[in-house]
């Protein structure tokens, strides 16, 4: 994690991994009632590289700089952007969440608490572009002939820290709330199960030793303080069984 920020790499990576994995690794989405009844599920669409869903080309260069500063490589992981986090952050802006589905969006509007998070009128997406936009700004008028992903590591650092802490201000949002949203997403995307993009070969649970989408563990119930030796698996299955 960026140096003299609030939490450490790890305190922040680990503090949240058992949270993101559980809430990102359902399957399918039933509808309808009781019984269920086959054909009334959503299966996810898996997530690959290729044309961005949400962000422009520069948007998606900052991006990956910004990942890579809030998860840096060292001997544990990969770095953010090789982890796949962009891909997540993209594809999810993109979809439902992007667009605030299923959340209440109306007013009215107000400041929330820490508790009770965003309490704006603006979607995901929305804060996105805007505070992109303004990042850049920002970046411009600091450093002239600069974007972000050009800047020194240290220099990102700074930037970032005063998103944070709120030293920085950015047109037309809350650069705290921003700099929040954008280490959720890519803390979600470094946990999440691959189908969605991110975890790229699983490199967040292995670092953290987490199998994954396993159906059955009733051999390794009464092996307590003992790692688990199998490898993880997606919701896809292994890399090896994936068609071609």
């Amino acid at each position: 994690m960026i140096e003299n920020l609030k939490l450490s790499r790890r305190a922040i990576l680990l503090s949240t991994a058992a949270v993101i994995v559980s809430s990102k690794a359902g399957a399918e989405v039933y509808s309808g009632s009781l019984p269920w009844q086959d054909g009334r599920s959503t299966a996810p669409v898996p997530i690959f590289p290729g044309a961005w869903r949400f962000f422009t080309p520069p948007e998606a260069v900052a991006m990956g700089a910004i990942v890579d500063r809030l998860i840096p490589a060292d001997s544990l992981s990969p770095g953010g952007k090789d982890a796949g986090c962009v891909v997540f952050i993209d594809a999810q802006l993109a979809g439902p969440f992007g667009s605030a589905g299923g959340q209440y969006m109306r007013p009215p509007f107000a400041q929330g608490t820490p508790q009770q998070g965003w309490q704006g009128q603006d979607t995901p997406a929305t804060r996105y572009r805007i505070g992109l936009k303004a990042l850049t700004d920002y970046v411009a008028g600091k450093f002239p002939g600069k974007t972000f992903a050009t800047l020194a590591p240290a220099q990102q650092d700074d930037v970032l820290k005063g998103l944070e802490n709120g030293s920085i201000n950015l047109a037309g949002l809350d650069a705290k709330s921003f700099f929040a949203l954008m280490l959720q997403n890519t803390q979600e995307g470094f946990f999440a199960d691959p189908i969605y993009g991110g975890n790229k070969n699983m490199v967040g649970w292995k670092m953290i030793g987490f199998p994954g989408a396993r159906y059955d563990y009733r051999d390794w119930v009464d092996k307590h303080n003992k790692p688990y030796p199998l490898p993880p698996l997606s919701i896809m299955g292994r890399i090896a069984w994936t068609a071609k």
